[in-house]
C-alpha cells in the first residue's frame, strides 16, 4: 500500500479539492493526522474550538445535551465530510460534542493557524470561507428540517 503525502491527502479531501497549490501548502502547514477509537471524543462543548478535522474514515455522531434526556445525536459525519465549523468565529467555542462511533481517521487542522494564515492572506482567506460556507447552509438547513420534522407544521389559532 502506497502512503500518501499529507498535503496530497488534504487536497483529496471534498472540502479542499481542486484548491491552489500554494493555498493547499499553506493549510498543509497547520495539519497532521488522528486517529480516534470507537467513543473518544473529538471535541466537547464550551471547550476551546482549537482545530477543525477532515474526516477520512470511520463516523462520527455529533450530540447535544437534551435537558432531562441526555446526550441527543443530531447528525453523524463520516469519510470526506468535516467536523468543526466553531473555529471560524469568535469566542471559537464548540457549541456540541463529537463522538467517534467507530475507528476514526482525520486530518486535524489547528484553527489557530489557518486563522492566522487567512488574514494575512486575504485570498486564502476567502478561498477558505467560500468552502467552509455551503457546509454551514447545509447544517442550518438539516437541523431546520428536523425541527419541521420534530415540531411539524401547526395551525394557528
Amino acid at each position: 500500500m502506497e502512503t500518501k503525502g499529507l498535503g496530497e491527502i488534504i487536497g483529496r479531501h471534498n472540502l479542499f479539492a481542486g484548491l491552489r497549490q500554494d493555498f493547499l501548502d499553506l493549510v498543509t502547514g497547520c495539519a497532521k493526522n488522528v486517529r480516534f477509537k470507537p467513543g473518544e471524543y473529538l471535541c466537547q462543548e464550551g471547550n476551546p474550538a482549537n482545530e477543525t478535522f477532515l474526516v477520512r474514515t470511520g463516523k462520527v455522531a455529533l450530540e447535544i445535551a437534551q435537558s432531562g434526556v441526555g446526550r441527543m445525536t443530531y447528525q453523524t459525519a463520516g469519510p470526506d465530510e468535516v467536523i468543526g465549523l466553531s473555529w471560524i468565529v469568535p469566542p471559537y467555542r464548540w457549541t456540541y460534542d463529537a463522538r467517534a462511533v467507530e475507528e476514526t481517521r482525520a486530518i486535524s487542522i489547528d484553527a489557530e493557524c489557518l486563522r492566522n494564515k487567512c488574514e494575512a492572506d486575504c485570498a486564502l482567506g476567502y478561498e477558505v470561507m467560500k468552502r467552509f460556507m455551503p457546509i454551514i447552509v447545509e447544517r442550518l438547513h438539516s437541523t431546520r428540517l428536523q425541527l419541521l420534522d420534530v415540531y411539524g407544521t401547526r395551525k394557528s389559532t
